[in-house]
């Protein structure tokens, strides 16, 4: 059995304004320009933890879960929530794995419109439902108009 190992550094954190997103540079001297530092839409990041969170149960590192709510302190529904995402066709899963965030505006879609979808179980009409979802995103009327 490995032993564990530790790793030690030093960690800045510095605000650009008041409300602005903190900045995490290891080296203080050399600071990451904050265009190069791509943020992934949310949604990305809660299929990716939904698929992470299928692997642990899948390799009983976690018990259920519960346990896992229990891990990320958030209610039992949140994770029922992330994990319904693994309802979807493999495809959609995919698109929404490498979504891109919009240059200006709010993201698109939410997790509360993939619900409905990931309640289907015919993948035929969920990827439908999809294109449908995506057709009516307010980033495809405004590049309509």
């Amino acid at each position: 059995m490995s032993t564990p190992s530790t790793i030690e550094c030093t960690v800045h954190f510095r605000r650009r304004g008041l409300g602005a997103r903190k900045e995490l540079h290891a080296d203080p001297e050399q600071p990451v320009p904050s265009e190069q530092l791509e943020r992934v839409p949310r949604l990305t990041r809660l299929m990716a933890l939904a698929l992470r969170f299928e692997t642990l149960l899948r390799s009983a590192e976690v018990r259920d879960c519960a346990a896992l709510a229990r891990l990320g302190h958030v209610s039992r529904a949140r994770i029922s929530q992330v994990m319904n995402l693994l309802q979807l066709a493999p495809d959609i899963q995919e698109e929404i794995l490498f979504l891109r965030r919009p240059e200006r505006g709010r993201e698109w879609p939410h997790l509360r419109q993939l619900q409905p979808i990931a309640a289907v179980w015919d993948w035929r009409k969920q990827r439908r439902l999809w294109k449908n979802l995506l057709q009516s995103s307010p980033l495809a009327t405004a590049a309509q108009r």
